[in-house]
């Protein structure tokens, strides 16, 4: 194909991408600018034809300019969205659940309060954790915190299920109780917590029952690594729910429609640090908590070591010097 043609076929396509650019670096907003990553990838492609075919000077350095730019707009705007993570993760998600303590501490209540009581009773009772669980759940409990069980944690149905497996199961698992703990606060809160209190006696009162049974050297090595993040993020997302709550029971002097709208930004960002929490226990107990390789004391110390590390970091992550 001669120049000319190939300018005649392709200069439309170049004379927008330089626009859309232009209006990326003004940080303009348009629909448009969604296509930009594919016209650079063509424009690209363009630059290669014309190296190869040996066309004229000014055309390769037009063409090279085109792609200068792009990818300097490009990789600007991935820069600016990793900081922006960055930024929420080190300071926005810890801020947040700062300025909702009082809440924050209150779905904590409504989770650790009967996953004490639930678990002394279980422990002394061996029979009372028959009361909230049925007969094949206790079975089926007991089964995977057996010490004979060869892949301790996991139900009868999934010893030959491979760690990654367990990992989506996991994720699916931990995500779907922060979810449903998170969504039922629009029952005007009494779903939150129905889901807090069933959660912490359910809980409780499996690690009563196994201690009691003498379960101690499976039951708490394995859930010593991935409880900090796993139970903080039911409390978190227990938090998120009685936002939602809060703004239909109190709007105070808003419509109730703009109460919500305002907490729902504020339970939006729990609820994002705490899937990240539910994904990264998720990550532990499928490849660590499981393992027999690693002695119990050690687990323990880790364990212990990420409830401090996670304490501090939703402490005190993001404060500024005086705050």
């Amino acid at each position: 194909m001669r120049q000319q043609q190939f300018e005649a076929q392709h200069g439309a396509l170049w004379e927008e991408f330089a626009q859309l650019v232009a209006a990326a670096e003004k940080r303009e907003k348009s629909p448009q600018l969604e296509r930009l990553p594919e016209l650079y990838r063509r424009v690209c492609s363009h630059y290669a034809l014309a190296r190869h075919r040996h066309y004229s000077t000014g055309l390769l350095e037009r063409l090279h300019a085109l792609v200068l730019l792009g990818h300097r707009v490009l990789y600007r705007q991935k820069s600016v969205w990793l900081w922006r993570i960055v930024v929420f993760f080190w300071a926005g998600f810890p801020s947040t659940l700062r300025r909702h303590r009082g809440v924050f501490w209150l779905a904590s209540g409504l989770f650790w309060l009967p996953a004490l009581a639930m678990g002394l009773a279980c422990y002394f009772d061996g029979d009372f954790l028959h009361t909230v669980l049925d007969a094949p759940s206790v079975t089926r409990m007991e089964y995977m915190y057996d010490p004979s069980n060869p892949m301790v944690g996991r139900a009868e149905n999934r010893e030959s299920a491979t760690d990654f497996a367990m990992l989506g199961y996991y994720i699916w698992n931990n995500v779907g109780i922060g979810f449903r703990t998170f969504a039922s606060g629009m029952l005007f809160g009494l779903g939150t917590v129905f889901v807090l209190l069933f959660n912490g006696t359910v809980i409780g009162g499996v690690a009563g029952h196994l201690t009691q049974l003498g379960f101690t050297q499976t039951f708490w090595p394995f859930v010593s690594g991935h409880s900090a993040f796993e139970l903080t993020a039911i409390c978190i997302s227990g938090t998120a729910g009685l936002l939602l709550a809060q703004a239909l029971l109190a709007p105070g002097q808003q419509r109730r429609v703009d109460a919500l709208q305002g907490a729902a930004k504020e339970a939006v960002k729990l609820m994002i640090g705490a899937a990240a929490l539910l994904i990264l226990a998720a990550f532990i107990e499928a490849f660590w908590s499981s393992t027999r390789s690693v002695a119990p004391v050690v687990k323990y110390g880790v364990g212990a070591a990420l409830w401090v590390f996670l304490s501090l970091y939703l402490g005190l992550a993001g404060r500024r010097r005086g705050n």
